[in-house]
């Protein structure tokens, strides 16, 4: 049929987004894991280093087939820029995860502190509720639960940024080696940052079921 790429497909949206968001989930499970491997398993390293690329290009493939679709589709289940901003957004996520992988590795990071480890976990919990907010958002009659997922993810981070703060205000007061904390300054700031890339989709999220319910 002629006009057949044009009919509505609010369904393939909505896959895209919960495939994106399950790999979310896994990136943050995959850093917490490379995280706390600088202490407990060394060897592994490099395996959850090429995970967690492999999950942001499998999320960039999902991005691009994303905005591929908001092209050629005439009806959609969300106002377009909606659409735009919360893949967009989703697809930073990853993107910030990539980051602390490489800094680990460019950094030659051996060691990491309890803080910076437990930023990670928080990581992990901003992702997971990431996924459930977004596999909730194909019907409007879940904006409640969906707002109070939002409020959780800011809650979190929240709580990354405080202990961010108290990471490197102990960095500063205890570590003598001056590169030694340089380099996890950095990290502490790129693991905050993904618990804000987190709330910046909550936001956007928030804004959807706002404007739809």
């Amino acid at each position: 049929m002629i006009f057949s790429r044009f009919l509505p497909q609010e369904g393939s949206f909505f896959e895209l987004f919960n495939a994106h968001a399950e790999l979310i989930v896994k990136g943050g499970r995959e850093l917490a894991s490379l995280v706390n491997a600088l202490e407990t398993s060394p060897d592994k390293l490099n395996a959850h280093s090429i995970a967690i690329d492999e999950i942001e290009s499998a999320a960039d493939a999902i991005t691009h087939e994303t905005v591929a679709l908001l092209h050629t589709t005439f009806n959609t289940p969300l106002d377009r820029d909606e659409i735009h901003q919360l893949i967009s957004g989703m697809d930073d996520i990853l993107d910030l995860i990539q980051d602390v992988s490489e800094a680990i590795y460019l950094y030659d990071v051996r060691r990491l502190t309890q803080e910076a480890r437990h930023i990670a976990d928080l990581c992990v919990s901003c992702c997971e509720r990431v996924r459930s907010a977004v596999v909730l958002l194909n019907n409007m009659d879940n904006a409640h639960a969906i707002l109070k997922l939002c409020k959780e993810i800011d809650q979190l981070e929240s709580d990354a940024d405080r202990s961010m703060r108290q990471g490197i205000a102990k960095l500063f007061r205890e570590e003598p080696d001056v590169r030694q904390v340089l380099k996890l300054k950095e990290l502490y700031e790129l693991l905050e940052l993904v618990t804000d890339r987190c709330e910046d989709v909550a936001n956007i999220v928030e804004g959807i079921v706002l404007e739809n319910s």
